[in-house]
């Protein structure tokens, strides 16, 4: 993809931010799958580490290199003309700059980037650590002369044992990420509690990322908490595959 496509698909989903409340990125996997989202009528569209090392019979939790990642990933970008955020778990051991070299190559115009370092025993970034990694993301991509958008994630909630135990340490580590040049922050375990969905969501004065089950879950419900930004993780997926075993089931032997 040439670069005059590429920064346009960025400030395209910069703006795209800018127009929903919340916007809704389907999480896709593979070209069908991009496809059939755009064709739905989405402006913009996410690969998810999960539902992308599923479908390659890989490991998530960094269970592919960053090489076979951008290699599974090219395809999709170039199956729609929607921009493309890409789900790159805690950056494969990458440096920042490296990362989004690799990203922009392939037409990317979008990250998400965790704190869990599953590379390194699955131990958790401080905040000082992810809020540098993200202050680096967003130099190279300065540098580079890209608006990528920048989610940045934290995994403190799914880690614990009481959600509300570690909401100030959260709340903290999302202004962190919100002052190091995140465009959006993605608290990912609380997509069933309105009160840290609010607690969070009026913290920082930028997008804050849900995760949504495409059935289960109301899009009215989080514009109305505050939930700027959803995506579906892996839960597309896997309500496809469900739904996909149900037609299937009565054809079996």
């Amino acid at each position: 993809m040439d670069s005059r496509t590429t920064v346009e698909r960025a400030q395209r989903l910069k703006q795209l931010h800018a127009e929903y409340k919340p916007l809704v990125l389907p999480t896709v996997w593979d070209a069908w799958s991009a496809r059939a989202a755009a064709e739905a009528g989405f402006p913009a569209l996410t690969v998810g580490s999960h539902p992308l090392a599923d479908s390659r019979g890989a490991d998530d939790h960094e269970g592919q290199t960053f090489e076979e990642v951008l290699a599974a990933v090219k395809p999709i970008i170039a199956a729609v003309d929607v921009p493309v955020s890409v789900d790159l778990e805690a950056g494969y051991g990458q440096e920042p700059a490296d990362l989004v070299a690799g990203l922009i190559e392939i037409g990317g115009v979008g990250l998400n980037i965790e704190d869990t370092v599953h590379s390194d025993g699955g131990r958790v970034r401080s905040t000082q650590e992810h809020a540098s990694y993200i202050a680096g993301l967003r130099a190279a991509a300065d540098d580079a002369g890209i608006p990528v958008w920048v989610n940045g994630r934290t995994d403190l909630f799914l880690h614990a044992e009481d959600a509300l135990s570690v909401l100030g340490e959260a709340i903290e580590r999302l202004r962190a990420l919100e002052q190091a040049g995140a465009d959006s922050v993605y608290p990912v375990g609380i997509q069933d509690n309105d009160d840290l969905l609010v607690a969070v969501t009026g913290a920082v004065a930028i997008p804050v990322n849900s995760t949504a089950h495409p059935v289960r879950h109301s899009l009215e419900r989080f514009r109305r908490l505050g939930v700027g930004r959803v995506t579906y993780g892996p839960l597309l997926q896997i309500a496809m595959t469900s739904a996909m075993k149900d037609m299937l089931r009565p054809w079996a032997p």
